[in-house]
């Protein structure tokens, strides 16, 4: 029998779907997990059937270890840089939670530092294993919608009960650390914008320093355009609803829907009178796949397509519509890393 992929999981609060993700892979098994929250550590511990001597409350001990292989984090985006950045020197592969980090410096060392190391490196864009994204990509590279000259999403999310300490910090800005999934999602999809512009609204969460609703206008190239609308404060469930506009068809879609709808048109141009309905599993944080994908890309050797190049390229969209929302300014965010 092989041997199987030895794996740590930080942070035992969002972390959990990692820890379910590497249980899933059969050529993979839990050698530690760690959380500096004892509860939290004792909670996942007995969920997951793990025995407390490989549970840890300090990430040096996982550090420390020289057997372990793949490192998940799962803790608050401050912290992303130095833990995966120790990770990366101590030889481990790592498979980080989006955003990547919360700015341009941070960024930058992650990437040359992930670099050095010659280690597989991947952040968690997730919408990229989302079952209707994974769908909605399969179609615009079909070409069943045409040429896309439009393109929308949004992150609206409700943090009214979720604002604490970490997500609080004036860095931690709602669109770098939510929005960066509509963010990503679009660049997937269709690109990355060439420049931005933003405005930014206060007045649903008093409890933070930032903007908790902001609407950013992109242009991507020769008459494509794009729109992200970030709202942590929102009155209403969580959705990245996301409509994608082509010159043969339109597709609506999000991530919480058990269907999307495709509309298309006939050889005259006009549009059919009936959409199509296309079921979907819903499946909107498939750790699992995500899992899988990283764990295969260790194995056999492979480029890890959300690299720490590719997070970066989210993250500098982000701090651009920040960046604009509070200039007034247009913005041609910069993919030099």
């Amino acid at each position: 029998m092989e041997k199987k992929l030895k794996v740590a999981n930080i942070g035992m609060k969002f972390g959990m779907c990692h820890v379910e993700g590497a249980l899933s892979y059969e050529g993979a098994e839990i050698a530690a997990i760690c959380d500096c929250d004892e509860e939290n550590l004792r909670f996942a511990g007995e969920r997951y059937n793990i025995p407390e001597e490989k549970r840890f409350t300090d990430y040096n001990d996982i550090v420390n270890n020289k057997d372990i292989d793949i490192v998940t984090v799962a803790v608050p985006d401050q912290l992303h840089k130095k833990i995966s950045c120790d990770m990366l020197r101590a030889g481990k592969h790592v498979l980080c939670e989006k955003p990547l980090a919360l700015t341009r410096e941070d960024v930058k060392e992650i990437i040359e530092v992930s670099r050095e190391s010659g280690c597989k490196f991947m952040v968690g864009q997730i919408c990229r294993y989302t079952p209707a994204f994974e769908k909605a990509k399969e179609i615009i590279e079909a070409g069943t919608l045409g040429e896309v000259y439009f393109i929308e999403s949004e992150y609206a999310h409700d943090y009214m009960k979720l604002v604490d300490n970490w997500r609080a910090d004036p860095l931690r800005h709602g669109v770098i650390g939510g929005g960066c999934h509509a963010v990503d999602l679009i660049r997937w999809l269709v690109g990355d914008p060439e420049e931005v512009f933003a405005y930014g609204m206060h007045k649903l969460l008093p409890q933070v320093p930032y903007d908790d609703a902001t609407i950013a206008i992109m242009k991507f190239g020769e008459n494509v355009a794009g729109k992200v609308f970030v709202s942590t404060g929102c009155k209403r469930d969580y959705t990245m609803r996301t409509c994608i506009y082509g010159t043969k068809g339109t597709l609506i879609c999000d991530n919480t829907s058990p269907t999307m709808t495709l509309f298309t048109t006939d050889s005259e141009g006009v549009v059919n009178e009936k959409p199509e309905i296309i079921e979907v599993e819903v499946n909107n944080h498939n750790a699992v796949k995500e899992f899988e994908v990283f764990a295969n890309a260790v194995l056999n050797g492979k480029d890890v397509l959300t690299d720490a190049v590719e997070g970066a390229k989210t993250v500098e969209v982000c701090l651009s519509i920040v960046e604009s929302s509070k200039t007034g300014k247009i913005v041609k965010p910069d993919y030099n890393f």
